[in-house]
């Protein structure tokens, strides 16, 4: 394997970084979005839909293997988190104002449905194919240091 190969390996099928600063990544990039679309267009549109796709397929390429499970339940706890902020500051811009908290939350999630399953496709997708790409050998070597970690 040459240095290129190494470079490209290491960059795209093993994510280094732990599960909770990738979260905290995650929240930070998606409450940008979140901010840029509002001030410049007052409610949530395709910029957001597109940078929480992007956002979800980066998340799961930065994460560390043994954090996956934090990453892979990340997507649909995000957008639901958002909604819920969007609602109790901003209601009026992802339902009408006099709708209660718990509907405006399911008006946001139903409306930006496309973004949240792609992107949990792209996620999953992704998890899958980092696992799937590593050999059984990596597998056992990675079991055995965590099973030596907790016995001793």
């Amino acid at each position: 394997m040459t240095e290129a190969d190494g470079f490209w390996r290491a960059f795209w099928e093993v994510g280094h970084e732990p599960g909770r600063q990738v979260v905290s990544l995650g929240v930070a990039v998606t409450l940008t979005a979140v901010s840029y679309d509002m001030l410049l267009s007052g409610r949530l549109t395709l910029f957001f839909d597109l940078s929480f796709m992007t956002l979800c397929l980066g998340l799961a390429a930065l994460v560390r293997r043994r954090d996956f499970y934090m990453v892979a339940l990340l997507p649909p706890v995000l957008m639901t988190a958002v909604f819920t902020f969007i609602a109790l500051v901003a209601r009026d811009a992802v339902a009408e104002v006099d709708d209660s908290l718990l509907q405006a939350v399911v008006s946001g999630v139903a409306t930006h449905g496309i973004a949240l399953f792609v992107g949990y496709a792209l996620c999953l997708g992704w998890l899958g194919w980092r696992l799937h790409r590593e050999s059984e050998t990596g597998m056992a070597i990675e079991l055995s240091h965590e099973l030596g970690r907790r016995a001793g």
